[in-house]
């Protein structure tokens, strides 16, 4: 069968049941789909705490930003910004790097690198001297900090069939969206009490702990690096150390049979799923400029709850909570229905899954977007009550959060072989719009002020809403 002739969705389909052809043949030791609940939830979990440590660092530094420009005298409203959206640009080049690689030489050994990468440039921006420096060492930082965003899509994919994903998938976005929400509000109280540095200090903490727990007790879950380094273990003598999730890389057969994938091939998968099929750029577009909202917010929440309200750099941290509240209302509305009504319409289907089914849920979620911020924006320009605007930010966290689940899973059921890089597909488009388009935000706002900039931004979110349903259809 040609699979370049199949739609993304029917291509799904086949290689879904491709891979478990294969997986009836292997050991259940072997395949991750048939371990213990237990040892999956484990290596999904320490996934998920990765994808909230990573974030976590993005976001963190943002009210820490004045005492920063008072230590390096800089008055440069658009430096400030890029110290914050500086570390998304090395998700952008990060996601395109590990995902591919995760598909070549397994998912682990690239994690163990990409966290150690992580952890070892939060210690250069704690003796960062000057801001450029800063803006350079979170930029690497970025780097190490991309792969488990990228990864984590494809570890889904692995470890969970279809009627499980929506769940998992649940499960793994909590740490990248909820992760730039803790972050401000550790990141103020912390830099307020000890100085901006003591983030990164923190972080250098948090990266190595997490580094031990990655290399000591994760797993490799990608079916066809097992199996190959399990094949080259046969008629020869194994050591402890032979680990299959630590053994050297091998060459492994591609979707169409042949040996030895060419690396360059592999790194420009994912542009290819930009540019090649319709509706993967469609969704990349849209969930990108979502997201890209979602850190317009992050960066400028703290001045604004500052200024309007006159609120400590520590309590003004506290206003990110409003998106943290809407982003688990959404986790528990998405994460509970995805999989049965996914379920419900395959049993209708003649038992075939058709992964569109997931988008639909969509269309209703994307009406919050516009809502959220006429609301947040105005309720702050005319200084109401400070709890209507944080509960505008609700309204956009679960919005978010509406159009995001069910996007990545899509993702993953659309393309399972190639998960990794079909998930980094979609995090690299939307981390673009998530480094630039908050430069936007503080001249938006001095140009037409809180109320009108909001609004403006609310219009273009709502031309935006029959992108769902166009993608769905």
């Amino acid at each position: 069968m040609d699979l370049k002739s199949l739609s993304g969705s029917s291509r799904g389909a086949v290689l879904d049941h491709s891979l478990a052809s294969q997986e009836e043949l292997v050991p259940t030791n072997y395949d991750p789909k048939s371990w213990p609940l237990g040892r999956k939830w484990l290596v999904m979990g320490i996934t998920s705490w990765l994808c909230l440590v990573s974030p976590l660092a993005s976001s963190m530094f943002a009210p820490a930003t004045s005492l920063m420009n008072a230590e390096f005298r800089n008055d440069d409203e658009t430096l400030t910004t890029f110290t914050v959206s500086f570390f998304i640009l090395g998700y952008v080049v990060g996601s395109l790097i590990a995902a591919p690689l995760s598909e070549q030489y397994g998912r682990k050994v690239i994690l163990d690198i990409a966290t150690a990468i992580f952890a070892i440039w939060q210690l250069a921006c704690a003796l960062a001297p000057d801001i450029t420096s800063l803006l350079i060492f979170r930029i690497f930082a970025g780097l190490g900090g991309s792969a488990c965003l990228s990864i984590g899509g494809g570890i889904v994919s692995d470890l969970f069939d279809s009627s499980e994903r929506g769940t998992a998938t649940a499960v793994f976005a909590l740490g990248p969206l909820l992760g730039p929400v803790i972050g401000p509000i550790i990141g103020g109280f912390l830099s307020q009490a000890a100085g901006w540095r003591w983030i990164y200090w923190l972080l250098l903490i948090l990266g190595g702990l997490t580094l031990l727990l990655q290399i000591f007790v994760s797993r490799e879950t990608n079916l066809r690096i097992i199996l190959a380094r399990k094949h080259a273990f046969e008629g020869r003598p194994r050591r402890w150390w032979h680990r299959f999730d630590w053994y050297r890389s091998i060459d492994i057969d591609d979707a169409g049979g042949h040996k030895g994938v060419n690396l360059t091939q592999s790194m420009l998968r994912p542009w290819k799923f930009i540019f090649t099929s319709p509706i993967t750029g469609i969704v990349c577009l849209y969930s990108g400029f979502v997201y890209g909202l979602l850190y317009l917010l992050l960066t400028t929440i703290t001045n604004v709850f500052r200024q309007n309200y006159h609120w400590s750099i520590g309590i003004s941290g506290l206003s990110y909570i409003g998106i943290g509240i809407g982003f688990m209302l959404g986790v528990v509305l998405i994460g509970g229905t995805s999989d049965r009504v996914m379920a419900k319409h395959t049993k209708l289907n003649n038992n075939v899954a058709v992964p569109e089914v997931r988008l639909k849920i969509c269309v209703y979620f994307s009406f919050l977007i516009p809502i959220s911020f006429f609301w947040y924006g105005w309720s702050a320009n005319e200084h109401a009550f400070w709890l209507a605007p944080i509960t505008g930010l609700v309204c956009f966290g679960l919005g978010m959060i509406g159009i995001f689940l069910p996007v990545q899973t899509y993702m993953i059921d659309a393309f399972p072989e190639y998960a990794a890089s079909s998930t980094a597909a979609l995090a690299s488009s939307r981390n673009v719009a998530g480094t630039f388009l908050p430069l936007a935000g503080p001249y938006l706002y001095k140009a037409i002020g809180l109320g009108w900039g909001n609004t403006l931004l609310g219009f273009i979110a709502l031309i935006l809403i029959p992108a769902p349903y166009l993608i769905a259809k």
